[in-house]
Parts: C-alpha cells; sequence; structure tokens
C-alpha cells in the first residue's frame, strides 16, 4: 500500500509543478506581450467565481492563435475547437500515467519499467503532436510550392488576354480543382479573403500560410505590379523560370547526396560479409591447428 500512495503522491506533485511552470510561463508572456500593446501594465480582474474560472480555463490555452495559425498551414480549416487542444493533451498525459500507476500497483510492472514507461509516455505525448503538425505544414507547403511555376505560367497567360490580376486569380481557383487540391484551396482562401480586406493583405496572409520561397517571390511580384502599375506578363514567366530552375538545382542536389548515402549500406551490407568470408577460411584453420 505505500507503494501505492508513493505513486500518487509522487504522479500529483508532477502534475502539479509542471502545471504551476506552464501558467507561469504563460502568464509573463501574456503580460509581456500587454505591455508592448498598450504600453502599461494591464492587469484583469475577475470577482466572481466564473470569471476566475474562465481566466484559468483561458491560461490552460496558450498562444491560441498560434494553435490555429498552424491548423491551417496544415490544411484544417476547421478551428472551432481548438482552445480544446491542450487541454486534450495534458488530460491524455495523466490518464496515461494512471494507466502505467496502476499496472506498476498490480505487479504488472516493475519499478524501472514503470519510470522508464511513464517517462517515455510523457515525451511522447507532449512532443509527438507538435512533430506530426510541423511534418504535416512541411509537406503541405511543399506540395504547394512546387506547383507554382505552372500557376504563374496560367496566369501570365491570363493576363496576356486581358485579364485583372483578380479576374485571373478567380478564374484560376476554377481551373486548379482537378490539378492541386492544396493549392486550389489556399487560392480559394485567398480571393474571399480579397473582397474583404483587399487583394494586398490576403496576398500577405496567403504567404503567412505557406511560407516557402517560391510564395514569397509570387507575392512580391503581385505587390509590387499593384503599387507600380508595371507589365506583369514578363514578370510572371520570368519568375516561373526562375522557379523551375531553382527546384532543379535542388533536385539536382538531392541526386548527388545519393552517393554519399549509399555508400554506408553498401559498406554495412557487403563489404563487410565479403571481409567476413574472404577472413572466415583463414581464421577456421588457424582455429583447428590450434
Amino acid at each position: 500500500m505505500s507503494d501505492w500512495y508513493l505513486f500518487i503522491s509522487i504522479t500529483l506533485i508532477s502534475f502539479g509543478l509542471m502545471l504551476i511552470v506552464y501558467l507561469s510561463i504563460t502568464k509573463f508572456l501574456r503580460e509581456k506581450q500587454l505591455h508592448v500593446l498598450s504600453g502599461n501594465n494591464q492587469k484583469i480582474k475577475e470577482n466572481e467565481l466564473g470569471g476566475w474560472l474562465k481566466n484559468k480555463a483561458s491560461e490552460l490555452n496558450p498562444d491560441e492563435e498560434e494553435i490555429k495559425q498552424k491548423l491551417r498551414q496544415a490544411g484544417w480549416e476547421n478551428t472551432q475547437y481548438v482552445h480544446l487542444f491542450m487541454p486534450i493533451k495534458y488530460s491524455v498525459l495523466l490518464i496515461g500515467e494512471v494507466i502505467f500507476g496502476i499496472a506498476y500497483y498490480q505487479s504488472f510492472l516493475s519499478s524501472t519499467a514503470w519510470v522508464i514507461a511513464a517517462s517515455l509516455w510523457m515525451v511522447f505525448v507532449i512532443i509527438a503532436p507538435d512533430m506530426y503538425l510541423q511534418a504535416k505544414i512541411k509537406a503541405r507547403v511543399h506540395r504547394v510550392s512546387t506547383q507554382m511555376p505552372y500557376l504563374l505560367d496560367l496566369m501570365a497567360v491570363c493576363v496576356q488576354t486581358g485579364m485583372t490580376v483578380e479576374a485571373s486569380l478567380s478564374y484560376l481557383v476554377k481551373e486548379m480543382k482537378g490539378f492541386n487540391k492544396d493549392l486550389t484551396q489556399v487560392l480559394t482562401k485567398m480571393n474571399e479573403r480579397s473582397r474583404m480586406v483587399g487583394l494586398e493583405k490576403s496576398l500577405e496572409e496567403m504567404y503567412v500560410e505557406i511560407p516557402s520561397n517560391e510564395m514569397r517571390s509570387f507575392v512580391m511580384t503581385l505587390t509590387q505590379s499593384m503599387h507600380y502599375g508595371s507589365s506583369i506578363y514578363n514578370v510572371l514567366t520570368t519568375l516561373a523560370s526562375d522557379i523551375r530552375e531553382v527546384q532543379m538545382l535542388e533536385l539536382e542536389e538531392r541526386i548527388g547526396k545519393l552517393a554519399a548515402k549509399m555508400s554506408v549500406p553498401l559498406i554495412v551490407f557487403i563489404m563487410i560479409p565479403i571481409v567476413i568470408l574472404i577472413a572466415a577460411p583463414g581464421v577456421m584453420r588457424l582455429m583447428l591447428n590450434a
């Protein structure tokens, strides 16, 4: 029974310390942000119990806008339940720790196995969701960036026929549906936002969602064209050609690295067995003669 009390005490103390540190850092960052925005220290005071609980619940969800932005970058537009992300994350962590503790108490796990399993579970729950989200973002950015030259060529053709930039983007939203789902989603959102906040602002938001060199060049090209009224056809075709050259150079660089990467399995699976086969008869003769 003493082991059970020890487990409960360690679990509660660890979770409490983690929560205190987490809330302290969150509070410090929020107060710093409020100080920068308003120029003075702002403190929210709530006298009612409901207001206090509401503030504590909001502290459990730090950087909600940042989480929303990451979900949008990963391709998830529905972010109405994003405030539940952190509570669910730490609830899963606590449930897993309790399960491992019960397994230890029932003698299914040794003390060493319990400590290792609890530590690995904590690291997995804290790190794995963020790693998965970053992988999704990176993959989506890559898919959109690789298709940018085709978008630029089609847009250049539309502009050459006399269409405006806004009209060509609206037309390409329909034409790109069967070509690239991610690029169509980005263009659709940009087209809808341009009707509310303007094309320039929507282009900036599109670059925030797809932070790549290709998208940055595309946004800067359209922004300069709107500011200075310069011809955009030649700029778009040149930009498409430059992006293709850069992508080809990156592909050649990856191909060049294959030789170094292939040397590892070559040594491990081919050269070492050959050395063993050559040396084995001599070693066996020495062992027999000895």
